[in-house]
């Protein structure tokens, strides 16, 4: 693959419990450690920002797929729940997407949201390599 844009980011500190910075400077975080893994909370963490990544790059795709397919699909939305938990000796991932789109009759949505998991580079990433479920919580039609 040939590169079209690339991010980077440098976590300082105590990793979960330290410092992410962009070299451009449009991300500036500490973190903590979340109180349901034993630390203070109260700071954001890794699994927040990969999920606010993955709604955004989810909800790109699908808009996308939308247009090539000359839908509208109203006010759409992609929330994206992401879970740690123990995995073996170390620890995994799991996501959710609960995808919105009440413009959308539910049969055409589904099948936009299909093409969009095909599309999104965050499911190509992590297909067989995470669980990940997907969910139409609204369509036109419910």
């Amino acid at each position: 693959m040939k590169s079209l844009y690339t991010a980077n980011a440098t976590s300082s500190g105590a990793g979960r419990d330290g410092h992410v910075a962009t070299d451009d400077g449009l991300i500036e975080l500490d973190l903590a450690i979340q109180k349901e893994l034993g630390g203070p909370g109260g700071k954001s963490n890794p699994e927040q920002l990969f999920a606010a990544g993955y709604a955004a790059c989810f909800h790109s795709a699908l808009q996308l797929v939308a247009r090539m397919s000359k839908v509208d699909l109203g006010d759409s939305t992609v929330t994206a729940a992401v879970g740690i938990g123990k995995e073996g000796e170390g620890f995994g991932l799991a996501a959710t997407l609960e995808v919105s789109t009440p413009g959308t009759d539910r049969a055409v949505a589904e099948g936009l949201v299909a093409k969009a998991h095909q599309v999104c580079p965050y499911s190509n990433a992590t297909r067989g390599n995470i669980d990940v479920e997907i969910e139409l919580v609204k369509a036109a039609d419910d």
